[in-house]
């Protein structure tokens, strides 16, 4: 009988805004691969990617897990930039585990570095990811299926710098969208550089501030509306957890709800009506489908109670680990707990 355990291969930090979530995520992650319920089944080989890109071996990983990024910032700083080489550790990787969220970690970077590497990896491949990070191209893909969402225009930060060319825009937005709006940068996640606009002089300042992180901004439509979310797991066997819902203290869940003790409200699971559970479900697979995303997925939805309208907001491809995360909170609501499901999300990764 083959008792050799599984060397995963974690990677988490990463060059992008959200480098402090990850690493948290990575926390979380790696202590339930070494729990009891999983110590017999996996090894596991942590590599931290610090904010100037450069990749680190196990013995820096680790203690930056422990310490946070100050660690390496205090004791190791490099005056490297950029990823050069994998550390030696990777040779001994069985499956590559990426905790790593927004720019680089999960638009498909990093899975086409894995696809060279031969190795399997948890996630979506690259079409998938970098789909799934790009909230135009995710919508146009979700536009294609005939999927329920929220009206949007988009703009492009190069466009910002012609006052004939912005002035358009500032039309279109008023025209077809109305205040209030939110504006984003198309390839941030966790809420990172999202501003909402009751005025013209709000809306210049998202759409700068955006311009500032991202090439390629989308502008939506505020709705009155519920904000549930759906897990899915698996590949072959793609399944959908039960549907939880946020409900924020302040004006929208920003960055900071997100990740403030208190700031809001999360109902698991969410109390709607069997028949809406259904749909959200049942929308939530059709998403990754048009988008080609697997293994791990949450999807977010605008729920309007007053028309019963349920509206895809966007699919997150690499969702947060966090102890305040709705991805494994989910899944522990619909009978799987965290040991289970990070062993679940690397079998899937094997397939």
């Amino acid at each position: 009988m083959d008792n050799k355990l599984t060397t995963v291969g974690l990677i988490f930090g990463g060059v992008s805004k959200e480098h402090s979530v990850s690493i948290k995520s990575a926390a979380t992650i790696i202590n339930a691969l070494r729990d009891n319920f999983n110590k017999n089944k996996f090894e596991v080989v942590s590599i931290y990617i610090d904010t100037k890109g450069v990749w680190w071996p196990s013995h820096i990983s680790e203690k930056v897990l422990k310490e946070g990024s100050t660690f390496l910032n205090d004791q190791l700083a490099s005056s490297s930039k950029g990823f050069t080489h994998l550390p030696a550790e990777a040779e001994v990787v069985d499956v590559w585990f990426p905790v790593l969220h927004g720019p680089n970690g999960e638009d498909g970077t990093i899975q086409g570095l894995f696809k060279l590497t031969g190795k399997p990896f948890v996630g979506s491949g690259i079409l998938g990811s970098a789909l799934g990070m790009d909230k135009l191209a995710m919508k146009a893909a979700f536009e294609k299926e005939n999927l329920p969402q929220v009206n949007y225009c988009k703009a492009y930060a190069k466009d910002l710098l012609d006052n004939e060319k912005t002035a358009y825009l500032i039309q279109q937005i008023e025209s077809e969208l109305a205040y209030p709006c939110f504006i984003k940068p198309a390839n941030l996640g966790s809420s990172v550089g999202i501003t909402k606009a009751y005025t013209k002089i709000e809306l210049l300042a998202g759409l700068t501030l955006a311009a500032q992180l991202d090439q390629r901004i989308i502008i939506e439509k505020s709705i009155k509306a519920r904000e549930l979310e759906c897990a899915v797991l698996g590949k072959s066997n793609i399944a959908a957890s039960c549907v939880g819902e946020i409900k924020c203290n302040a004006d929208w869940y920003d960055y900071d709800s997100k990740y403030s003790i208190n700031s809001a409200k999360i109902l698991i699971p969410a109390p709607i009506s069997e028949q809406v559970s259904k749909k959200v479900r049942d929308l939530s697979l059709l998403a990754c489908k048009a988008i080609s995303a697997e293994g791990i997925a949450r999807v977010d939805f605008f729920y309007e109670e007053d028309t019963g309208s349920i509206l895809i907001n966007e699919i997150n491809t690499l969702p947060g680990f966090t102890p305040k995360s709705m991805y494994p909170m989910l899944w522990a609501a619909s009978g799987i707990n965290l040991s289970q499901l990070v062993a679940r999300l690397i079998e899937s990764a094997k397939e």
